[in-house]
């Protein structure tokens, strides 16, 4: 008797997860290196700058030349202090390496992309007179986020709580987790200048763009897991 093994296609490596945190370590590793005049130059250069990107007086094709609509997506990697970039690319890798598997890779991408640069353009229409640099991948973060909360609505997150004078390690409903911290972001919309200049918006406007691109995709979803 003749038994037939169907071999199993080993998953592939979350190599876009990957890459993007390795570009936004060493970008910030750069930029360290920098005199500060030369690094407040290369804010202001690659940074989404709202006042900039929406200046009636400079004509179109003047925008594009000076490449300010492409600095909806450079900001993205750009991180201004370490709890900056630890804070988002532990979200990216906690949130991230899930909704890869689940999206594949260069979608996965495009969302980070995609998202990022839409969640950046909401905050600049939301602070559209500041001259200030928007930078940091939060907007692109939260579009993971928003994409992992339509994928697994019913996940459980680990987490380690003080209890008393130990550690305990507990489980909790990602929904719930999620739910929090973008009830927070609402929040913070009120009181955001209390807590410092952060895009409030662009946190919503991303995780708003990660669900509905985790829906719009899972018919593609689907045909990947039959595969």
């Amino acid at each position: 008797m003749f038994v037939r093994l169907e071999q199993r296609r080993k998953p592939a490596p979350p190599w876009a997860t990957i890459t993007l945190i390795t570009i936004c370590v060493v970008v910030f590793a750069a930029l360290t290196f920098l005199p500060p005049d030369a690094r407040a130059s290369m804010l202001r250069h690659w940074g989404t700058i709202p006042s900039s990107l929406f200046d009636a007086t400079t004509p179109l094709t003047a925008q594009w030349l000076l490449l300010h609509p492409a600095r909806l997506f450079t900001a993205l990697f750009i991180h201004v202090g370490w709890l900056h970039l630890i804070g988002n690319m532990l979200f990216l890798m906690i949130f991230g390496l899930p909704a890869e598997r689940s999206l594949g890779s260069m979608r996965f991408l495009l969302l980070f992309l995609v998202g990022g640069a839409l969640a950046n353009l909401a905050g600049a229409l939301t602070l559209a007179n500041a001259n200030a640099p928007l930078v940091g991948s939060s907007g692109a973060v939260s579009a993971i986020v928003g994409a992992y909360f339509a994928l697994f609505p019913r996940a459980r997150l680990g987490l380690v709580l003080p209890l008393g004078l130990f550690l305990e390690f507990v489980r909790v409903p990602a929904a719930a987790l999620i739910g929090f911290w973008i009830g927070l972001q609402f929040l913070f919309t009120f009181v955001g200048p209390a807590f410092g200049a952060v895009a409030w918006w662009t946190h919503i406007a991303g995780f708003g763009i990660g669900i509905a691109f985790a829906l719009v995709s899972r018919p593609a979803i689907a045909r990947r897991l039959r595969e």
